[in-house]
């Protein structure tokens, strides 16, 4: 079953990856488990499955889903003005070719999920220098969000599509709302409520050690680095909405099953949720429409289904219509496999229903990817 799909992952070893772990559910049942390399190659430590992931921007989806709960409870419209529940966020400034001006358009609650608030992905920026400061290194989230107002936009909200820390300031926002921190809601809401017992936005600093070996890719190789999450975590209190989720395999597909069901929001959020809201500003994400925190599927299988990746390299993907679940964690960053994971959602969805499209995926592999893949 899925000789192709595992093919195609065990590519992956030859390009340098260290280690892959995928899973993938049809009808609320495990089909595949599939797994290859070793988490510590000169060791030889074979994968266990049961390894603990920094996910990055797979964080995300976590993140717009736990917004949306307080939304279905009428705690916000996607509408209001982020400045009335954020009041540093009323009198923005964007950059301009004359300069930096004051803004004209106010930051929606909608532009923070859909990626066109305005904001950059600068997590060097001096303001957080000076959160560190003023927190004694701890930034927490509220308090580091009120910072990032500081700085200026890089246009008028609702105007362009830019990959940022939109979902950071969405984090903060459900502090807000809840009058909780973000990762203690998310726990409570989300991953208590699957399961979900190795997930976490707040890992104690003596569970470090239960994070699998992380790698970055240098001259051509894997290269073991800290295990820590890279960039995005601004402090010790910092909990990023936006990439400062950990999570295992066997955790990570009970989220994506727990929405694939209606367990987490009703049928009719999830649909909001997974429909291109981004089409008047082009194609945003190559082949695919944008919704709130998630890219939508304009391809060959139609609108229903959904996904993202994170910059270490894993990838999800759920398909309404079929019942199918898909993620994969490795944790290598700058990957050379980064550009093809969307490819093998698109080789398991035609094994699994459509095979006389097999060898079209295979040779788009080829053709893109430079993977050989005999049909």
């Amino acid at each position: 079953m899925l000789e192709y799909t595992k093919k195609f992952c065990d590519s992956f070893l030859e390009k340098g990856v260290p280690y892959f772990d995928l899973a993938i559910f049809k009808d609320g049942k495990s089909l595949l488990r599939y797994s290859g390399g070793h988490t510590d190659p000169e060791k030889k430590i074979p994968v266990s499955g049961k390894e603990r992931y920094n996910i990055y921007s797979c964080s995300k989806p976590i993140t717009c889903t736990a917004a949306l709960m307080l939304w279905e409870k009428g705690l916000f419209s996607l509408d209001d003005r982020l400045s009335d529940y954020m009041p540093e966020f009323s009198q923005m400034y964007v950059k301009t070719e004359d300069g930096v001006k004051k803004a004209e358009n106010p930051i929606l609650i909608h532009h923070l999920f859909e990626m066109t608030a305005g904001f950059s992905y600068n997590v060097f920026s001096p303001v957080f220098d000076e959160c560190r400061k003023n927190t004694d290194g701890k930034c927490p989230t509220r308090e580091a969000i009120k910072c990032l107002a500081k700085d200026p936009l890089l246009f008028e909200p609702g105007t362009k599509w830019e990959y940022s820390l939109c979902h950071d300031v969405l984090a903060a926002l459900v502090e807000v709302i809840s009058g909780e921190k973000f990762e203690d809601f998310v726990k409570k809401n989300i991953f208590d409520v699957l399961g979900m017992k190795d997930s976490t936005f707040m890992l104690p600093e003596n569970e470090l050690d239960t994070i699998a070996p992380q790698y970055a890719f240098q001259n051509g190789k894997a290269v073991a680095i800290a295990k820590n999450i890279r960039s995005y975590k601004l402090g010790a209190q910092y909990a990023s909405g936006g990439a400062g989720g950990i999570s295992t395999v066997d955790d990570y597909i009970k989220f994506l099953e727990g929405l694939r069901t209606y367990k987490l929001l009703k049928p009719e959020t999830l649909t909001l949720m997974t429909t291109d809201r981004t089409a008047h500003l082009g194609r945003v994400v190559i082949n695919h429409g944008y919704g709130l925190g998630v890219r939508c599927s304009c391809g060959i299988y139609g609108n229903s289904d959904f996904g993202w990746g994170g910059a270490a390299s894993a990838y999800l993907a759920v398909d309404m219509e079929n019942a199918l679940s898909v993620y994969i964690g490795m944790h290598l960053l700058g990957s050379p496999v980064q550009g093809a994971r969307s490819m093998l959602y698109n080789l398991i969805r035609a094994e699994l229903f459509e095979p006389s499209y097999v060898e079209t995926v295979l040779g788009e592999l080829t053709k893109l990817h430079g993977y050989e893949l005999t049909y």
